[in-house]
């Protein structure tokens, strides 16, 4: 009923703190500043030869990569477009596949036939790249799969038979029926991201680029056991483990001491791609061209990829240098319990409520909070990630001429929780001469009232602006002439005569508008940058 629409990326609050004025800074600390910019100077020199590696490296394999059709671009199920300009979403696979060398590595996969996604995540850059967000999806997930082409994963291939919608079916019967196409379709269902690309890895590959780079160190509070794999970690307390180590520790589905569900297998993936993440980001692997090489070469080796290629890797680990551990989350899929089928039943609202937080960057539990750069202003200023809502940045006036409402065509969206709001709102700008386009919901429920349009109608918007005071302007691409205005909570249901033709109409632009968001307490949140043992 209402998707909270927002100009770019919103802005958080601003931390608490004291500021000194650059020039008493410079004055007081010449010494410190000259070294600072040294520094600065040695670092980006030294990212730029790293980075300088990293490309030839991946140059070098790049024509190896394996392409596979996946991506469902366009997609209707996808919310918040505008809101998701610039982000890079990638659904992250590890496929379960029985073909090959897989058959004999990771436990009973010789037992069962085709390939299944026995890790999911959906992991989001925002346009700004101040952090990254990865989400597990429990493979057992209830779904109802849509009609999909069916896929043939030896050779990676499409057939011309398509397999018709189907309820209550688990999220990993997904890419067994349809391949990376049909899952990618379902997960776009679930949280409304629009997946800008596409990486599968199967179990040989993840176990290589561990053992590549050393072996990744995870720590445990007692010896690890599974009914089916028996003894993963024999000993408890930190320990660097291998690449088959790793595969078990991560795969395991049978541990006593986590019961029966998914989440302790989902907990366990994301602490050790935390230490795997560390790792790779380490000094002892980025400055050791042997390992860094032989890394690459393992992921180039096993996955299977759309839209993802050396030239966009490198620009995206370009414009990430300033990411650390520490601000990169992982969250997991709320659930209320299995169903009849065993199948683990979604927690709608809360699973909107995550994916809201993300399309809209909004502040996540346990999230470490990036310094701003030298160009922020206070007010731009990441705030604190104690769970409130960022506070909007102040938005900008413009002063335009206003036209006749009969040139105007506007759609009338509902993003309030008040229900037939939007066609009482259509009948009276239909009275004051507006020609109304269309009437409907919006998928979000909005704080603020919002008028959106595309460039070279800002004075129709003005217009219809004009028509609800406080409204908040938002240029986006896509509505050609027609103007939307979408109703958000602070809505009274009123709606102004416009201002006369010719004369000036003051209005906000380009402010932040977010949603109205809860997130659940109980959500499962692991940050990567967290060396605690659990």
């Amino acid at each position: 009923m209402s998707d909270s629409p927002s100009s770019g990326t919103p802005r958080a609050a601003g931390q608490v703190g004291v500021v000194m004025p650059p020039a008493a800074v410079a004055h007081r600390h010449p010494r410190i500043l000259i070294a600072a910019r040294i520094m600065i100077a040695l670092v980006s020199l030294s990212a730029l030869v790293i980075t300088g590696t990293v490309w030839n490296y991946i140059r070098s394999t790049d024509n190896n990569l394996t392409v596979v059709e996946a991506l469902d671009i366009g997609s209707e199920d996808v919310r918040g477009m505008e809101d998701q300009v610039g982000d890079e979403t990638f659904l992250v696979v590890g496929v379960d596949s029985r073909a090959g060398i897989n058959a004999q590595i990771g436990g009973t996969g010789w037992m069962h036939e085709g390939a299944r996604s026995d890790t999911i995540m959906l992991v989001t850059i925002p346009a700004d790249r101040r952090r990254v967000v990865a989400v597990s999806f429990p493979r057992d997930l209830n779904i109802t799969r849509p009609e999909c082409q069916r896929f043939d994963n030896d050779s990676a291939t499409y057939s011309e038979d398509y397999v018709p919608s189907q309820p209550n079916v688990k999220l990993n019967d997904a890419y067994f029926t349809g391949g990376p196409k049909c899952l990618i379709k379902s997960v776009q269902q679930i949280s409304g991201m629009n997946i800008t690309r596409f990486v599968g890895i199967d179990f040989a590959g993840f176990q290589d680029m561990v053992d590549t780079i050393g072996g990744v160190e995870v720590c445990v509070t007692q010896p690890m056991w599974d009914d089916e794999l028996g003894l993963i970690i024999p000993e408890a307390g930190e320990q660097v483990i291998d690449g088959p180590t790793a595969l078990d520790y991560v795969r395991a589905r049978h541990v006593p001491t986590e019961g029966t569900n998914d989440y302790g297998r989902m907990h366990r993936q994301q602490v050790l791609l935390s230490s795997l993440l560390r790792e790779v980001l380490s000094n002892r692997v980025l400055l050791d061209p042997t390992k860094l090489n032989n890394f690459i070469e393992a992921f180039v080796s096993h996955t299977f990829v759309e839209n993802v290629g050396a030239e966009s890797l490198l620009m995206l680990a370009r414009s990430m240098q300033g990411v650390d551990a520490g601000q990169v989350t992982f969250l997991t899929i709320p659930t209320a319990g299995p169903n009849e089928q065993m199948n683990e039943i979604p927690r709608d609202r809360d699973i909107d409520a995550i994916f809201d937080s993300i399309i809209y960057d909004l502040p996540l539990p346990g999230e470490e909070d990036p310094a701003p750069s030298s160009n922020d202003n206070a007010d731009d200023a990441p705030a604190t990630s104690n769970g409130e809502r960022p506070a909007p940045r102040q938005a900008e006036q413009l002063d335009l001429e206003a036209q006749e409402p009969s040139q105007v065509s506007v759609q009338v969206s509902n993003g309030s929780r008040t229900l037939g709001i939007a066609g009482s709102a259509a009948s009276a700008l239909a009275g004051h001469g507006f020609q109304i386009y269309s009437v409907g919901d919006h998928s979000r429920v909005l704080n603020q009232t919002v008028i959106r349009y595309s460039a070279g109608n800002e004075a129709e918007a003005a217009t219809l602006a004009s028509s609800f005071p406080g409204a908040i302007l938002q240029e986006r691409r896509g509505l050609g002439s027609i103007g939307e205005v979408i109703l958000g909570t602070d809505f009274e249901a009123s709606v102004s005569s416009p201002t006369s033709p010719g004369a000036t109409v003051s209005i906000m632009e380009d402010g932040v508008v977010v949603p109205q968001v809860a997130l659940p307490e109980d959500l499962s949140v692991t940050n990567a940058g967290d060396l605690s043992c659990t």
